[in-house]
């Protein structure tokens, strides 16, 4: 059984794509996805996350034209966006080029007059699995422009410009981690992120364990307003703390000590949404330091407790993610298991030896089918490098 996705075709196929739809020659950039080990929905928060870029990228093919026109083809949809620098929508249109719109709105406010041009944009990151397609797409459309336009941008700026383009024009409140994730990834490594101070580490992973995602093939519809509910719970912590506490701003401020210290009257869902997150910030550093000293059975029982939080606290698991987890655990050579990004579907990732990969590919794949009736799709990968010019 063989449902490793792979990543598609090659750049050099890419830019003849573009010639025979265009006439010119382009150069390519990419920007991957992501997948984040531990450190679930604490971003918002200003807590700590600590993501890998994957194998699976978008990239995008560009060439300047004479005009202000921005002509934009991709091939994971049949129909195009056009767009006039010269009158660029000031508000979503409801089409998949919106989030090119978004990031050439705001990157012509910050760093001057951009040149029209042409896009072929191609990408296998899984659309609607939690492995930031979205991101991927908007910095690489960053990268692109900045070619074309003969510029070059802060990383850390390129990454809250992308962040900034989802949050206003497209209207998904999410974090910075994707973006900058998919910025500053590097080959081998994971990335300690605080998403307050925007400081980072990179942790060289072991050489002889794989990243294995397994997508449920589900995504339930009330992801999207669940997600900004689940903000809106924290806000409200929040301010709850903030008003016994001097000096709280978000619950990166509180401590699991405050909370069992003056939590007591906040309502209970509330407080069990800010238990999460006080205990996922406290996991997240410990998994890193366990990385950095090798302690990869630590690692995998903070991935284990992390599931368990985000199931029972922050509520945003999902009868498909539980199962995916459960198998995962009943394998050899499995470290950890959780459920990765948003929730109510999507991806769990797992921390696996890479000599029992191809068992757990077959294991997981046949018990989740035989219980659920789906396929799942199982991808392997290793951390890989963030954004940048390929071709």
């Amino acid at each position: 059984m063989d449902n490793h996705i792979t990543v598609g075709n090659s750049p050099s196929d890419l830019k003849k794509k573009f010639e025979q739809l265009y006439g010119m020659a382009p150069f390519v950039v990419q920007a991957p996805g992501r997948v984040n080990l531990i450190g679930e929905h604490t971003d918002y928060n200003e807590g700590f996350v600590f993501p890998a870029a994957i194998e699976f990228q978008t990239r995008i093919a560009i060439a300047r034209r004479p005009d202000r026109r921005i002509m934009v083809a991709s091939e994971s949809y049949p129909d195009r966006g056009e767009f006039d620098l010269n009158a660029m929508p000031e508000s979503r249109r409801e089409h998949w080029s919106d989030y090119v719109a978004g990031v050439v709105r705001l990157l012509e406010r910050q760093i001057g007059s951009l040149p029209g041009a042409d896009l072929l944009i191609q990408g296998d990151v899984p659309q609607g699995a939690g492995l930031s397609s979205s991101a991927s797409l908007e910095v690489a459309v960053c990268q692109a422009f900045l070619g074309a336009a003969s510029k070059t941008m802060d990383g850390v700026a390129m990454a809250r410009l992308c962040q900034r383009a989802e949050n206003e024009f497209v209207g998904a409140r999410c974090g910075i981690m994707d973006q900058f994730i998919s910025v500053h990834g590097r080959k081998n490594h994971a990335l300690r992120l605080d998403c307050r101070t925007l400081e980072y580490e990179l942790e060289p992973l072991p050489a002889n364990v794989r990243l294995v995602i397994c997508n449920t093939m589900v995504r339930h519809t009330l992801a999207a307003g669940e997600y900004n509910l689940r903000r809106e719970e924290c806000e409200a912590a929040a301010r709850y703390f903030a008003e016994r506490m001097p000096g709280v701003r978000s619950l990166r401020d509180v401590s699991l000590a405050d909370f069992e210290k003056f939590g007591g009257e906040m309502p209970e869902v509330v407080g069990k949404r800010c238990r999460h997150v006080l205990s996922e910030n406290q996991r997240t550093l410990r998994a890193a330091g366990a990385l950095r000293t090798g302690d990869l059975e630590l690692f995998g029982k903070l991935m284990n407790e992390s599931h368990a939080s985000l199931r029972d606290d922050f509520e945003v698991s999902c009868a498909e993610l539980d199962l995916m987890v459960r198998l995962a655990e009943q394998n050899e050579g499995v470290y950890g298991a959780r459920m990765t990004g948003g929730g109510f579907g999507g991806c769990t990732i797992n921390l696996v030896d890479e000599g029992r990969v191809e068992d757990f590919r077959n294991k997981v794949s046949e018990g989740y089918a035989r219980e659920t009736g789906r396929t799942p799709e199982i991808y392997v990968s290793s951390a890989a490098d963030g954004a940048g010019r390929v071709a």
